[in-house]
């Protein structure tokens, strides 16, 4: 018996037998899943100007995956190690990887995107002989737009849904499944080399995102040619938003494939025989049913949240959550409109300067957590330090930026009845800049009657003549908006960004490792389950719909098509910055009173413990 036990013992694995392998395959998932949400939030700007969404709109469906995310995750709590793991893990991939194709299908089932322009029949110049009438009324060009914005609300939606199921098991079963058959002291290792890979998903995302948005969007449909009347920086372009999340369909697929090949249970690698035997046994166990968790489930929910501790430090991190939500989905726009930077390039800013900004500061929080051995009762208090400095760097940007430009009949004054003969397009959106160094919606809103084409590329506009609105002796206008006074301010702004991120991100880690020391340790997967729970439901779904609407009451002027709202054309830029910034300073004061309350609470309940001990003070 002996001799069999040792040759089962010296019996070479697979690799499908090997938690390293499993180790090195949930990194590549998990950073495929990272990427393809990194490279969604890159380009929801971009997804807003081509089917003309508001921002309270485009934050909420970038945030739906969590509705159904935060509906199933209860049940992973309940089902653990009693169904195959890996199995349900490489489904649940797979289920991203077709959710990610549904997102790509709103860009193909859609016509090709149009723009106002005077050489492509969009009546975008002051023609007196125009029928006005015609214009008013909804045209064809003007359903197909509103038809693809009501695809994309039933695709979109429906794929941020199935992306939320596909994500539930991802993360608690490969990480309890590491934990399980990991040796006794290489699980935090493999855990901590999980998520160093994982971590590289999101810059990678918004570097993706950058690319594809330098790619005209009809690009598989009309070719390069149309690409050659606009520019990457003119507010009609609109960039391939699909191709990146089209490559990030593929990498899901390609990595949920090897899950299937992976057992339900593998030896441990300490021990082959005694763990397969224990791990058998355990499966052996009688388990309470799937009816008695979910009437059992309520009780412990409500004794969990009745910890002070507890709650506080969750509330606590659904505020600092709703900030890092806020900054994912809308920090390109705030970039793009504050200081007239591309979507692509707004993009390359996120992605290689402020995201390893917040990877630095959680490896270095993880590192000072280990060095300082940081209690229960100063974990508080160093992160009210890190995060108030993280808040007082953020009041300079309150000032670093400049007005709106003027905008005839927007913010600005202009002729009062230049146009009237003109019978300008209702939905005209086509910016110029006039000689008078104010801007107008459109060339027919400037009363422009002729044009002239450039001389190096036909297929652009140089020059806008004859233009009876502007004022002055030449009376003619650029293609394109009025130049922003703020540009020189966009590298200062996002490195000033970075290091506030890198400074909070400096708790991420102690605050962590609270929540594990604040429960009782036969609570502790109950009470990360939970965390998780709050944080979606109170952070990561309201927070970017939140920030959305924000964004929306600072719109000065909106697009319409056929009498409806259609995308905002411009923002008063002042609001803009105060309301957006104002909203993640709030929430991070919230999160900064809580976390002082936390740390007086922690060091009565130290001292009250301490009363109580028999050798303790009377």
């Amino acid at each position: 018996m002996d001799i069999l036990s040792s040759k089962n013992m010296k019996k070479p694995r697979t690799l499908c037998c090997n938690i390293k392998m499993f180790v090195l395959c949930h990194s590549l998932l998990q950073l495929s899943q990272l990427l393809y949400s990194a490279c969604f939030k890159s380009t929801i700007s971009t997804i807003e100007r081509r089917y003309g969404l508001s921002s309270y709109s485009s934050g909420t469906i970038s945030s739906l995956h969590e509705v159904s995310n935060s509906v199933l995750i209860v049940f992973v709590s309940y089902f653990g190690n009693r169904v195959h793991r890996p199995l349900f893990i490489g489904i649940g991939g797979l289920l991203m990887a077709v959710s990610a194709m549904m997102l790509t299908l709103t860009h193909f089932v859609s016509q090709p995107y149009e723009y106002d322009s005077v050489l492509n029949n969009r009546h975008d110049i002051c023609n007196q002989q125009r029928n006005s009438s015609d214009l008013e009324s909804c045209g064809r060009d003007e359903t197909r737009r509103l038809a693809d914005t009501s695809n994309l609300w039933l695709l979109m939606a429906s794929a941020q849904l199935l992306f939320g199921v596909g994500s539930v098991p991802i993360q608690p079963f490969g990480i309890s499944y590491i934990d399980d058959f990991a040796g006794p002291g290489n699980s935090p290792l493999y855990i901590a080399i999980l998520f160093t890979v994982s971590v590289f998903g999101p810059a990678i995302g918004y570097l993706l995102g950058s690319v594809t948005l330098r790619i005209y969007v009809d690009v598989n449909k009309t070719g390069f040619g149309t690409e050659l009347e606009l520019r990457q920086t003119d507010p009609r372009w609109v960039g391939a938003w699909w191709m990146g999340l089209l490559i990030t369909a593929g990498c899901l697929f390609i990595t949920s494939i090897p899950y299937f090949f992976f057992p339900r249970k593998m030896p441990s690698e300490d021990n082959v025989i005694g763990s397969e035997t224990d791990i058998s046994d355990d499966f052996k166990k009688p388990d309470s049913s799937l009816l008695d968790f979910l009437k059992m489930f309520p009780r412990m929910f409500v004794h969990l949240l009745l910890s002070p501790l507890f709650l506080m430090l969750v509330l606590a991190q659904c505020c600092f959550s709703s900030v890092i939500a806020g900054l994912a989905t809308f920090l390109n726009k705030f970039l793009e409109r504050q200081y007239s930077a591309s979507a692509s390039y707004s993009s390359l800013l996120v992605g290689a300067v402020n995201l390893p900004a917040v990877a630095v500061g959680m490896l270095m929080g993880g590192i000072i957590m280990k060095r300082a051995g940081l209690s229960l009762k100063t974990i508080p208090r160093f992160s009210v330090a890190m995060l108030t400095m993280s808040t007082l760097l953020c009041v300079p940007l309150f000032f670093m930026g400049c007005p709106t430009q003027n905008v005839s009949e927007v913010n600005h004054i202009g002729q009062h009845g230049c146009y009237s003969d003109c019978s300008c397009p209702p939905s005209a959106f086509n910016p110029v800049c006039g000689s008078d160094g104010v801007e107008y919606i459109s060339p027919c809103h400037a009363g422009c009657t002729n044009f002239t084409k450039d001389l190096n590329n036909t297929h652009r506009v140089q020059l806008y003549t004859n233009c009876r609105c502007i004022s002055g002796s030449q009376r003619n206008a650029r293609p394109a908006p009025c130049p922003n006074n703020c540009p020189h301010l966009l590298l200062p702004v996002i490195l000033v960004i970075s290091l506030a991120s890198l400074i909070a991100c400096l708790t991420h880690n102690p605050m962590y490792m609270m929540v594990l020391r604040c429960v009782p340790s036969e609570d502790k997967s109950f009470a990360i389950g939970i965390q998780f729970l709050l944080m979606r439901v109170l952070a990561w779904l309201p927070a970017p719909a939140l920030f959305g609407t924000a964004i929306d009451t600072s719109c000065i002027w909106w697009k319409r098509v056929c009498g409806k709202k259609f995308s905002c054309g411009y923002y008063d830029n002042d609001i803009l910055r105060n309301r957006y910034l104002g909203l993640q300073v709030g929430y991070k004061v919230m999160g900064i009173v809580l976390l002082m309350m936390l740390g007086w609470k922690a060091k009565r309940t130290q001292e009250y413990s301490l009363e109580k001990r028999p050798d303790g003070p009377l």
